[in-house]
């Protein structure tokens, strides 16, 4: 598994970042993740008129892995106009668990965190398959 380099996700979620399509909001995001297989995926948020149509940078992310194959996150970051490390939303972070697992590191302003630790108690395919069972 190849080692995480924090500053390349960060550098690849800002280079992500400057062809986000945000002309409502004008608040650009760019996020980066590195794959299992060592692949570096990026993606930008996408704003549509109505709003509530809008792409979170993360939806990107994940159409991105798995048009390109899939696999598993394993490290992932996310930053604003500024650089500035962004917090996922909701939505996202069960996106980010669903691709990545509770143990994803996930940058935050005060360091790496699992996304276990974002997302308590989040539900995903394996409580799907330990109820079918």
């Amino acid at each position: 598994m190849k080692q995480t380099d924090w500053e390349v996700l960060r550098i690849t979620a800002t280079d992500a970042m400057k062809r986000a399509y945000a002309p409502y909001s004008k608040f650009p995001v760019g996020a980066a993740a590195l794959v299992d297989d060592g692949r570096i995926i990026s993606g930008c948020n996408v704003e549509n008129a109505s709003y509530g149509l809008t792409l979170c940078a993360e939806c990107g992310l994940i159409s991105s892995l798995v048009a390109s194959g899939g696999g598993k996150l394993i490290a992932f970051s996310c930053v604003d106009i500024s650089g500035n490390y962004l917090m996922p939303c909701g939505r996202c972070r069960q996106l980010l668990h669903e691709h990545g697992g509770a143990s994803l590191q996930i940058m935050t302003d005060t360091g790496i965190k699992p996304l276990s630790e974002l997302l308590p108690w989040a539900f995903g395919p394996e409580e799907i398959e330990r109820r079918l069972d």
